[in-house]
């Protein structure tokens, strides 16, 4: 009995790895490596190089490796690119996940964790989004998502199958050295990049209407949104009651101005950012609650921010 890891030698995904592994459940990867590294995937645990719509690949992997459940990380996740390649965003999100929906139940694999996001909101209208706020996307990656939440809710219909969702917020940080963020679009990798090529880090506008004037984000920490990934999949396994979806949310913001201040105390690198135009679409404020997820599916924020600041920055710097 093993659970599979879909986009398990990407950031998030290794981390989903090995937090299985802390707790002793087999666990094997199906990985394209287009976005993922094989660096990151631990020795002794099997990699299975191949895209999630290879529809006999993954029924190939669930039968060799006695696999009972999925956690489904793989995906094209950038948002703003997904506007310029929508066909690519839509082939890789929806159309892989009804792949590996199909080969799930041809094999009589019922439960799946799948890797949503806060996307699916947009431009939330209130100050702490919840799962019942409204569903708004604004790009073809946020559609792409909710889309995966209705396959999930169609098939269990169906079939029974068991599952859930997760709606990621801001991940950073790092759970272990030798894996970091390698996205060429988000805030700590566009930071350190910067620093570490001496050059100043920027912000895309200070005239928002927050304590700072810089738009305020929901920032977890990459292992605690790990281990509610297996506290999820344990749930599924026990068939204990469990929600459709879940925010993994801090219930309190952190401003990039913030960000920026416990970067550069942490780094001992002294900057003041550059102020550039608001970037078009970008909320002022995105916060969300946790609480459904610290009930059921043991969320909390173990980390400060300047511990996840400096785990980041130390795994980055590793990586040379």
């Amino acid at each position: 009995m093993a659970w599979l890891v879909t986009g398990g030698a990407g950031y998030i995904g290794a981390h989903v790895v090995r937090a299985f592994r802390e707790q002793d459940i087999d666990v094997v990867i199906v990985d394209d490596l287009s976005s993922g590294h094989d660096s990151f995937v631990p020795e002794h645990v099997p990699f299975v190089r191949g895209s999630i719509l290879d529809q006999e690949l993954l029924e190939k992997t669930f039968t060799d490796h006695g696999v009972t459940g999925v956690v489904h990380v793989a995906g094209f996740k950038y948002a703003g690119v997904s506007v310029q390649r929508p066909l690519h965003t839509y082939e890789q999100n929806v159309t892989g996940t009804a792949v590996l929906l199909q080969a799930m139940q041809n094999t009589g694999v019922e439960k799946i964790v799948f890797s949503s996001s806060a996307a699916v909101y947009g431009t939330p209208d209130v100050d702490l989004v919840t799962e019942d706020t409204a569903k708004s996307p604004e790009s073809p990656y946020g559609e792409s998502k909710l889309i995966g939440e209705w396959m999930l809710r169609d098939q269990a219909v169906a079939t029974g199958l068991a599952h859930t969702s997760l709606r990621y917020f801001n991940v950073v940080g790092s759970g272990y050295p030798d894996v970091y963020d390698t996205s060429p679009h988000n805030l700590f990798p566009l930071v350190f990049d910067a620093l570490l090529a001496g050059k100043t880090p920027r912000i895309n506008g200070d005239d928002y209407p927050t304590p700072d004037g810089t738009c305020v984000r929901d920032y977890i920490h990459v292992g605690d949104l790990a281990i509610s990934h297996v506290a999820a999949a344990a749930r599924l396994d026990a068939g204990q009651p469990i929600e459709p979806v879940y925010n993994l949310g801090s219930g309190d913001g952190v401003s990039v101005g913030e960000i920026m201040s416990t970067v550069a105390d942490v780094t001992g690198i002294a900057f003041t950012p550059e102020i550039a135009p608001r970037r078009q679409g970008d909320p002022a404020r995105i916060v969300a609650s946790g609480e459904l997820a610290a009930r059921d599916l043991d969320w909390r924020m173990r980390h400060s921010l300047a511990e996840m600041v400096l785990s980041a920055w130390n795994a980055r710097r590793q990586a040379g």
